[in-house]
Formats: C-alpha cells, sequence, structure tokens
C-alpha cells in the first residue's frame, strides 16, 4: 500500500487549545505523523510519496469559498493586529446572537468560523493545512487510477471540520474533500466509514442531504462526549440524504464486542449501498489508553478492523484523522492498514 506523506505538518506545532477550563499545549501535535510515518517504514507497507500541489478547486466544492478563504488570511491577520503565541477563538455566535453578519477583526472572525477552542494557529499552520489537503487528493488520486488501497497520512485531520467552520484540530474536510472528488470523477456512490472515537461531524454536515456519498460513523455518545451537538442515532439524513447518514453512539468503556458489533452493521450496510469507492476516516483514539478517550480497544484489535474493511472487496482510501495516545498510535494506525492486506 502507498502512503502519501508530507513533512510541512511539522509547522504546525507549538499551539495550544482551550480544554477543560484550561488552555494546554495541543493533543494534536507533530509526533503523531511522525510515530505513524516510523511504524510504516518499520513494517514496509510500501513507498512513501510527497503529495502533488492542488488549487483550492475541490475544497470549495465541500466548503463555504469564503472559510477557505479565510484560512491562509488567519496567521497574517493575527501578526497584524499585534498578536503572538497562538491565535485561539474564544467567542462564538450562537443561538440568539447574530451568526448571519461576517465581522471584521481577528477574534471576530475566528469564532465565526469556529465552533470550539480546539483549532488553533501558529505561523506554519497554514502550511500544514494544505499540505494535509494536498496528501489527501494524491492519495485519492493513486486510487482512482488503479490501486486497490492507499493511506493518505493527513495532518491535521479533517472530520469535525463543516462547511463553513473548524473545530477539534480540524480545518479542511480531508475525508470529505476527496470523496466529493471521486463524486467528480465520475463515481456513482461513495461511502465514507468513520471509525474514529469521536463522532464525525462536520463530514455529517456536509452530506447530510446528499444520497450519493453515504456517511457511516462509529462513536462516543454525544451525550456524554465531544463534540456533543451531533452524532446521535436517529440523525438519518434529509431531503435526498434521507437514510444515507448512520450514526452509532457507544457508551463510556466499550471494547471490542460491542464496538464490532456496529462496525459489522456499518459494513452490512455499506455493502448494501454498493458504492464504487469507500474512504476510511481512520481515527485510533479508540484506543484504551488514549488521553482523551473512553473506550478500550486493544492493540491486537486494530489488525481485525483492517481485515474486515478488506472484505468489503472495494477500494479504499484511508485518510488519517484522531488517535493520541503517541506511543501507540503508529502500533495501531498501522495495524489496520497491515490487517487490511492480510499480513
Amino acid at each position: 500500500m502507498k502512503t502519501v506523506f508530507s513533512p510541512l505538518h511539522a509547522g504546525h506545532a507549538g499551539n495550544v487549545e482551550l480544554i477543560a477550563g484550561a488552555i494546554v499545549p495541543a493533543f494534536e501535535k507533530p509526533s503523531r505523523a511522525e510515530f505513524i510515518k516510523a511504524r510504516v517504514e518499520s513494517e514496509k507497507l510500501g513507498p512513501i510519496l510527497p503529495p502533488e500541489s492542488h488549487d483550492l478547486a475541490a475544497a470549495k466544492k465541500v466548503h463555504a469559498s469564503d472559510y477557505i478563504d479565510f484560512l491562509p488570511s488567519v496567521w497574517p491577520f493575527w501578526e497584524e493586529s499585534g498578536r503572538t503565541g497562538s491565535a485561539i477563538p474564544f467567542t462564538w455566535p450562537t443561538r440568539g446572537l447574530r451568526g448571519d453578519v461576517r465581522p471584521r477583526t481577528i477574534d471576530a472572525l475566528l469564532g465565526f468560523y469556529s465552533f470550539d477552542g480546539g483549532a488553533t494557529f501558529v505561523k506554519g499552520t497554514w502550511d500544514a493545512i494544505k499540505s494535509s489537503y494536498d496528501v489527501a487528493l494524491t492519495a485519492a488520486a493513486l486510487v482512482k487510477g488503479g490501486e486497490p488501497s492507499a493511506f493518505a497520512l493527513c495532518r491535521p485531520p479533517g472530520h469535525h471540520a463543516g462547511a463553513a467552520f473548524m473545530g477539534g484540530y480540524c480545518f479542511i474536510n480531508n475525508a470529505a474533500v476527496a470523496a466529493q472528488w471521486f463524486c467528480d470523477q465520475g463515481a456513482r456512490r461513495v461511502s465514507i466509514l468513520d471509525v474514529d472515537y469521536h463522532h464525525g461531524n462536520g463530514t455529517q454536515e456536509i452530506f447530510y442531504r446528499r444520497g450519493d456519498v453515504q456517511v457511516l460513523n462509529l462513536h462516543a455518545d454525544p451525550m456524554t462526549e465531544y463534540p456533543f451537538f451531533l452524532g446521535h442515532a436517529d440523525e438519518r439524513g434529509e431531503g435526498g440524504g434521507e437514510g444515507f447518514n448512520l450514526n452509532y453512539p457507544m457508551p463510556f468503556g466499550t471494547g471490542w464486542d460491542k464496538w464490532n458489533a456496529s462496525l459489522e452493521d456499518a459494513c452490512a450496510r455499506l455493502s448494501a449501498y454498493a458504492p464504487d469507492v469507500v474512504v476510511v476516516s481512520l481515527g485510533v483514539d479508540t484506543f484504551e489508553k488514549d488521553p482523551i478517550s473512553q473506550f478500550k480497544l486493544k492493540s491486537a484489535d486494530y489488525p481485525r478492523i483492517g481485515r474486515r474493511i478488506a472484505r468489503l472487496a472495494l477500494p479504499t482510501l484511508f485518510v488519517m484523522e484522531g488517535g493520541y495516545a503517541v506511543e501507540e498510535i503508529g502500533v495501531n494506525a498501522v495495524g489496520v492498514l497491515t490487517g487490511f492486506e492480510d499480513r
């Protein structure tokens, strides 16, 4: 399996996030990607390729143009305002406040285009965002070109980013961009299988009214876990998307048996949908030692996930999302991929 990776991700480093009442160093850090890359190499998964550069037209197919145009302007605007450190949002337009008027200051714009304090910027953030997007599209092109599978080692991740908002470490929704790109290249149907611990709220929002992209999310119950406000089982799509959005919320403490039952049901529904290609939002923060998650999967479980996805017998693009137990993230993420290849 070919992996696409960019060293430019490392510029998104040293930033902070607002979580649990404190401003702390971000859990989403460069070592995550480096551990995965090292494991790809040690397992001899296959060649590691640099991404090709793409314009932002594909991003604007799933995101609002003004939102995408805002992202590269954040750090220059922050510096012009006399700021240092991390650019972090702290004010949000919520119910009862005007959320339809685009403000003018950097602090207001950061809140206008986000839903939490987890998507923060430093000087190298935009280059990392753009390289992650390039990685996803380059890997998608490998699959479109005939590779049975490919791994987009994206950082930062993307599945919390919606049509016009960032959050949860995510800026451009790489999996959504890839799914849309496959549609634009002639795919009649695409399935996105999100196995991250946290619900892919951005992906759901982007495709909620569409029937050509099926979205299946296995995740922690939003009644008790981030991102809290989407991910319930009764959210099944609207209009032309009715029935094509499927959520599998699970309680804290979920282990392999319960989680795997959800995976089996999701895979059965995916097979019935009969897509031309599968995009896997590959999060491994379901791991028992993950510092910000509450599931109990073990390292030995991840190759099982890969083997089950392989049984779908469909062209498959893996797009890296979450996972924060850094010492094990490489073992677990690459375990899915080697399981997929039945090693």
